[in-house]
């Protein structure tokens, strides 16, 4: 019998708050964090500006010594969970912790120790890599770190899928509690990729925009968008077997109900034509869930501010709700937060539970130019109170994977 799974724990870093609370306000509030870039020099860039984490100090978290075995992709995920795993309210000494897993996502892992550690190599010879390069790199160490300061001994997985990764660690996340695999999860996204080698890479695939106007930088679905802004930090849920949280008593923000992922088999960055990928995951997310189109309140699109994104994700959710498509609310929180990559869907997670939880749809901040091509209602500068029954989340990533998450609001 498939078993019942609910969010009962929140944690996220972001561009616009560093804790879940602080973030959730920003995106209610219509805050947007972007910036010049401070992380690095910039002046010779073509791209100048990016979502990064404001005031951050890696010691106010970790101790000296710590910090420095931890790239930040890793610090980001464990502060997320840690703060997630308060949030639930969950008690290591009470769990079961070969019941509870770690699903934690990122694009690219540690490529600010990538540069550093490749510069040194060449520099100053390869003895003077550090024996931490690797342990620092690699993508599945915010997972493997997380599991070793929470103390959890159930699986421990990372996906990888680009700007999906974090959505579908959530997906695959509710599929292990769903067959009775695990009992708990703490599964999520984290990036932090605004290095001199990330901005640069991404400027000449010629997805970031040029933009220095901050508030018309990051502008997802107006018809003068030009790529997307770089974001960091990450974003993590708790999910949790429905009787396990009922018999502790815990607050459950929103139930989790469906999940798909599809590939589009079509090419490396550009979304197969009418977003038929895209099309897919949503569709079969809701025969998952057992929901129908018009019983969707509100989709938090991928929507990157590119311009095949949006118009192929507008066609795809056309395509996927049908007649429903006309009235339901489509917004992008990447307005707010920049692109955290393989964050994404982590951080965008926590912004439909919340949606839930709240009643609040949030807006598609600093739209202008509406764009027939992306014709729905993007809920543009202002968000809304409404009652949210089901809440929809998209990620797309590079490489054509697809993953699409629903959630309900919880009924006993």
């Amino acid at each position: 019998m498939e078993r019942r799974v609910v969010i009962t724990g929140l944690g996220a870093i972001t561009p616009i708050g560093n804790n879940a609370k602080d973030f959730w306000e920003g995106i209610k509030s219509g805050e947007c964090g972007i910036d010049y870039i401070k992380a690095f020099d910039a002046s010779n860039f073509k791209v100048k500006i990016a979502a990064e984490i404001k005031g951050y100090n890696p010691e106010d978290y970790f101790d000296k010594r710590e910090a420095k075995r931890l790239d930040k992709f890793s610090q980001y995920a464990i502060i997320a969970s840690k703060e997630a795993w308060e949030d639930s309210k969950l008690d290591k000494e009470k769990e079961n912790m070969e019941r509870v897993g770690i699903i934690i996502g990122s694009g690219i892992g540690g490529i600010e120790t990538i540069e550093i550690e490749n510069q040194k190599c060449f520099t100053k010879g390869p003895d003077r890599v550090s024996p931490m390069y690797i342990p620092m790199g690699i993508s599945n160490m915010a997972t493997g770190n997380v599991a070793i300061e929470l103390g959890a001994k159930g699986e421990s997985v990372a996906m990888v899928t680009a700007c999906a990764s974090g959505t579908h660690c959530i997906g695959e996340a509710f599929r292990m509690i769903r067959h009775g695999y695990q009992d708990v999860i703490v599964a999520g996204g984290t990036e932090a990729p605004i290095t001199p080698l990330g901005i640069a890479g991404f400027t000449n695939i010629k997805a970031l925009t040029k933009s220095e106007d901050r508030l018309r930088a990051s502008i997802p679905f107006d018809k003068e968008r030009s790529g997307f802004v770089m974001g960091e930090g990450a974003g993590v849920v708790i999910l949790e077997e429905l009787e396990h949280a009922k018999a502790r008593g815990a607050k459950i923000y929103a139930e989790m109900v469906g999940y798909a992922a599809t590939s589009d088999a079509y090419h490396i960055t550009s979304p197969a034509p009418g977003g038929e990928g895209g099309a897919r995951a949503m569709s079969l997310a809701m025969q998952d869930a057992g929901a129908k189109p018009e019983e969707i309140t509100y989709i938090n699109a991928h929507g990157t501010s590119t311009h095949l994104n949006d118009s192929c994700e507008t066609q795809a959710i056309k395509t996927a709700l049908g007649e429903a498509s006309k009235t339901v609310m489509v917004s992008s929180t990447k307005g707010h937060t920049g692109h955290l990559l393989g964050a994404a869907g982590g951080v965008e997670a926590i912004v439909c539970a919340k949606a839930i939880d709240e009643g609040f749809v949030p807006a598609t901040i600093n739209y202008k130019v509406p764009d027939e091509e992306c014709d729905l209602d993007v809920v543009p500068n202002e968000g809304r109170k409404v009652d949210v029954k089901y809440a929809m989340s998209n990620s797309l990533g590079f490489g054509g994977h697809n993953a699409t998450i629903l959630l309900k609001k919880f009924d006993k």
